[in-house]
């Protein structure tokens, strides 16, 4: 028997700390973002995903997982849309408009009513996400938000909080990406789909 290592007990108490926050995670609001997408999927609303750095590369991933993984099994397709996956576009709002417009302006004209917001922001405080959530607001749609640390104000402005209480950005990350992939998993068993 091989002796444990720093690393392995660094690794059990990363682990410990990641289970037990996602314990402390409100189910109740992963029922209500399940129900809003269900929803959305049958009126033909959009759904439109934002995250910066890590967020970013959840908010696309889910997209696939919705546009590819259920979608390839249902007559009606989920129309899933990441903000952040047009490194063109975004890099020239960037630049042209500055990086706080990102998500607002390629939202302006192409969000309609009964359109869903999911906004990924470890913090809870990127600019760029809470304008995108305050238009999404403004036009009477709904913010699925998935936050760490204390929520920020992404947390209070939003119509369902997934909410992970602890302060660590990586785990925070971590478990945004479980609790979507747990989400799309509910949908595809409640249309009877099995994901690959």
């Amino acid at each position: 028997m091989k002796e444990q290592t720093g690393n392995i007990a660094y690794a059990e108490g990363y682990l410990s700390e990641l289970i037990s926050s996602l314990e402390k995670v409100d189910l109740g609001e992963v029922d209500a973002a399940i129900e809003l997408l269900m929803e959305a999927h049958k009126r033909g609303s959009k759904i439109f995903t934002a995250g910066n750095g890590g967020s970013s590369a959840t908010a696309s991933h889910i997209v696939c997982d919705f546009n590819k993984g259920i979608s390839v099994h249902t007559e009606e397709k989920f129309e899933m849309i990441c903000l952040s996956d047009s490194i063109p576009t975004l890099t020239a709002i960037a630049n042209d408009c500055g990086y706080d417009q990102v998500f607002v302006l390629p939202l302006k004209g192409r969000m309609k009513n009964g359109d869903i917001l999911i906004a990924i922001s470890g913090s809870g405080k990127s600019k760029n996400i809470l304008n995108a959530a305050e238009y999404a607001k403004s036009l009477g749609n709904k913010v699925i938000a998935f936050t760490g640390y204390s929520g920020g104000p992404l947390y209070e402005m939003a119509d369902v909080k997934i909410h992970l209480p602890l302060d660590d950005m990586q785990k925070a990350e971590d478990a945004h990406m479980i609790l979507l992939h747990l989400i799309s998993r509910a949908i595809a068993d409640r249309y009877g789909i099995k994901m690959c």
